[in-house]
């Protein structure tokens, strides 16, 4: 009996983190044959990919026909709609302010108008069945991956968003009879981005709220097709040889190993402008506690951060330490030794601070006090920008609900709370782990990429 096929289609850097690096591509070997159509960042990442398939192809970038681009943009507006969720009304919020400030409001004002017509269930329902159609229509030229995918048993995307090289590929695969498989990204995505393409037949999820999220804003998924698996992002947390010393670590980073440290790790620079300053009242704030050593400041900037705005904070402030990822650049790749480093750091830590982002869950899993700025940072329109919104969004509202986090308010608040989270790291630790709990039950422990391979194999079993 041949063996079944599954295609693994790794459409961004952080998809070859997750499933690469974690082992769960490559378990799957040798009872399946495993192809993997992945972009290339490097030629180092990319023998990587090579080592853990049977067959590796390069996943090529695609330009769709205009119309079919614009199927899917009015999809998306009216799928906003119908969610109509904290974060897509914060985004409508901007888009106003912006396209007044351009000149661009009747547009927006129409766009607006369709939302409202179409951002129902009924609607989103005809207008995938319009992308559908107009898909087929016009239908992309064959490629290497595409064609990989229509000899495949079992197509998996393993990022569903953020992926338009996947479409068609996926597409390719469903149209040939093979089983479709989307990995929900992120915890924020059903919520924050735009409508899931109708060309997936089961869908791998973090936990069960996200499985519950998917089935009421997709009604028409069988429940049964839906499969909590936790995810791999955090596997590497759990790997002891991922924890270097203490003293290991602190020379990498350039901290003194007696002293606190602080973690600040910064946002999306068009969702938390003015980030800097914050940094700089952090550091200030710690400086001036001498008696606790003082604290030393450790910043990571967010890896998507292209800008240059701590380039005058890096030379004026020789008392914070930056820590930049190690990533490689070309589709935004976090490489192996992130992982070493990215784990120690949350290992080493005093406490983290931070704008609402998934580390506060990542700190948390380590036991550390989290901090969560809730103050717009001076001469930022609230209208581009209010922090204190973010803590409403509907992914990160339990986070808060659990008191798991501390939520600082102004500036006057950040000096009492990041000292209290140094000297008293205990005081939110019991809701610290009910807060995982209820996020990843049983699931976190390392095993993300082992279930999503267990997860494939029982679908290419059917």
């Amino acid at each position: 009996m041949d063996q079944p096929t599954i295609l693994a289609v790794l459409p961004r850097g952080e998809a070859i983190r997750n499933f690469v690096y974690s082992g769960s591509l490559d378990s799957l070997r040798p009872d399946h044959h495993l192809a993997v159509a992945s972009v290339r960042p490097s030629a180092d990442i990319w023998r990587l990919v090579e080592v853990v398939s049977d067959e590796a192809v390069e996943l090529e970038a695609i330009r769709e026909h205009p119309r079919v681009a614009q199927a899917r943009a009015l999809l998306d507006h009216a799928h906003t709609r119908y969610v109509w969720s904290e974060v897509h009304r914060f985004r409508a919020t901007r888009r106003d302010h912006e396209a007044a400030e351009r000149g661009t409001r009747i547009r927006t004002v129409g766009l607006r108008g369709f939302a409202r017509i179409f951002g129902n269930r009924h609607g989103v329902q005809a207008l995938s069945r319009l992308e559908r159609s107009i898909s087929a229509r016009y239908p992309v030229a064959p490629t290497e991956a595409s064609s990989l995918a229509a000899r495949a048993d079992v197509v998996f995307n393993g990022s569903h968003i953020h992926a338009p090289g996947a479409t068609p590929v996926v597409a390719a695969g469903r149209a040939a009879g093979a089983t479709t498989v989307a990995f929900l990204f992120s915890w924020d995505n059903l919520t924050s981005q735009g409508r899931l393409l109708d060309i997936y037949d089961r869908y791998l999820v973090w936990n069960e709220s996200i499985r519950d999220d998917l089935l009421r804003i997709y009604p028409d998924i069988d429940p049964a097709h839906v499969h909590v698996t936790g995810t791999p992002q955090f596997d590497g947390h759990f790997d002891q040889r991922n924890h270097l010393s203490r003293d290991e670590w602190a020379r990498s980073v350039g901290v003194d190993p007696a002293r606190p440290v602080v973690l600040y790790s910064t946002g999306m620079p068009w969702l938390t402008p003015g980030e800097p300053h914050l940094v700089e009242q952090l550091a200030d704030a710690l400086a001036a506690m001498v008696d606790l050593g003082p604290p030393q400041l450790l910043v990571r900037v967010y890896a998507k951060d292209t800008t240059d705005q701590f380039d005058d904070l890096r030379r004026r402030r020789r008392d914070i330490v930056f820590a930049p990822p190690s990533w490689e650049p070309n589709f935004l790749t976090p490489l192996p030794i992130d992982s070493v480093m990215w784990a120690s750091t949350l290992l080493h830590v005093a406490a983290g601070v931070n704008i609402a982002s998934t580390v506060s869950l990542e700190l948390a899993m380590f036991d550390k006090p989290v901090l969560n700025i809730a103050y717009t940072p001076p001469g930022v329109p609230r209208a581009h920008a209010d922090f204190s919104r973010y803590y409403r969004f509907d992914h990160y509202r339990p986070v808060v609900a659990a008191g798991a986090v501390t939520l600082v308010h102004d500036a006057g608040d950040l000096a009492s709370k990041t000292r209290d989270a140094i000297e008293h790291p205990d005081r939110q630790a019991v809701e610290r782990r009910s807060l995982l709990e209820q996020f990843f039950g049983d699931r976190l422990d390392g095993g993300g990429g082992r279930r999503v391979a267990e997860a494939l194999r029982h679908i290419a079993a059917k």
